[in-house]
């Protein structure tokens, strides 16, 4: 899974943004704001990969446990899900 095509992360002045761009922006018309883990997340999208390898990332990226960082990346990808901007 990743970051469907279109879907334009920013970072401006500490706050993490994300909007859909050309095609994308049929089906999401919106701004997502993210906080530091949820950036972290998305930005992992950006290539192929796995809720497992995203969960390890967090792990090893930020003081979690396992079972709270594959919490928080599923709560996340859902949200992602629901607006589209996920490519399985």
């Amino acid at each position: 899974m990743k970051l469907k095509k279109g879907f334009v992360t920013y970072e401006n002045d500490g706050e993490h943004l994300m909007i859909a761009a050309g095609p994308a922006s049929r089906t999401f018309r919106g701004m997502v704001r993210s906080n530091d883990t949820a950036a972290f997340i998305v930005n992992q999208l950006k290539k192929n990969t796995t809720v497992e390898k995203i969960t390890d990332a967090m792990c090893v990226n930020f003081d979690v446990d396992r079972e709270t960082a594959k919490c928080d990346v599923e709560e996340v990808i859902e949200k992602l899900r629901g607006i589209g901007a996920i490519d399985e």
